[in-house]
């Protein structure tokens, strides 16, 4: 199994995020920003965490029109696995593969701590580790996580079993609770908390495992 880790200038949490795919089996390829086409034979493609070109214009406007997106974007409508966390969600929304927008929080300030999270569905190659309705716990560190969608957006995510995790006390005003949403064919999933960071007994938890043994479990060659 092999994992691609974007990079950014800007981008902090990049090998934390490749850790967590690599304890969980997968052989991790960093790729920058500038490369125009992603390895032969990636699974998956990690968007990771940071601050992408420093957060200019619109957080992850800059980091969406990088050659390497381009060939994210063409993974992904190929039928490819991406995950985007914070930043990366940021991005991913930027790019036009998941709706909606991530906006300013709503208090106005960054936010940096560990919160509840609700799995709302186990149906997904990233969640089936989960039972939907399990409460998890894990970090949020983000400025612009107030999750937007018009309303028909997020009656179309809440029909069709796309959220993937609410949280259970909103720290930043998103949309019905969203933390965390899936792609039409559920094989894309963007999220503002940080499960590469509950990925270790270290780290002060190990919730975030389970998504990433998740991944490994579904991805692993027959």
């Amino acid at each position: 199994m092999r994992a691609a880790v974007i990079v950014f200038p800007g981008s902090n949490c990049d090998r934390d995020l490749a850790v967590a795919f690599e304890q969980a089996g997968f052989q991790v390829d960093m790729v920058w920003h500038k490369d125009a086409a992603l390895p032969e034979g990636i699974d998956i493609v990690g968007v990771p965490g940071g601050f992408s070109y420093g957060d200019y214009l619109r957080c992850g406007a800059i980091a969406a029109q990088s050659p390497i997106c381009k060939a994210v974007v063409d993974h992904t409508e190929r039928g490819g696995y991406a995950v985007g966390v914070c930043n990366g969600f940021q991005i991913l929304t930027e790019t036009g593969i998941l709706p909606g927008a991530l906006l300013r929080n709503a208090g106005l300030k960054y936010i940096c701590k560990t919160v509840g999270l609700k799995v709302e569905t186990s149906n997904s190659a990233f969640t089936e580790g989960y039972n939907a309705g399990d409460v998890i716990g894990i970090p949020i560190a983000h400025h612009d996580g107030n999750y937007f969608a018009d309303d028909t957006t997020l009656s179309a995510l809440k029909d069709q079993d796309r959220i993937a995790f609410t949280y259970t006390e909103n720290p930043n005003g998103s949309a019905g609770d969203i933390a965390g949403i899936l792609s039409e064919n559920r094989r894309v999933l963007g999220m503002m908390p940080h499960p590469e960071r509950a990925a270790d007994e270290g780290h002060g938890g190990t919730d975030g495992v389970a998504l990433f043994r998740a991944l490994s479990g579904v991805l692993a060659p027959a």
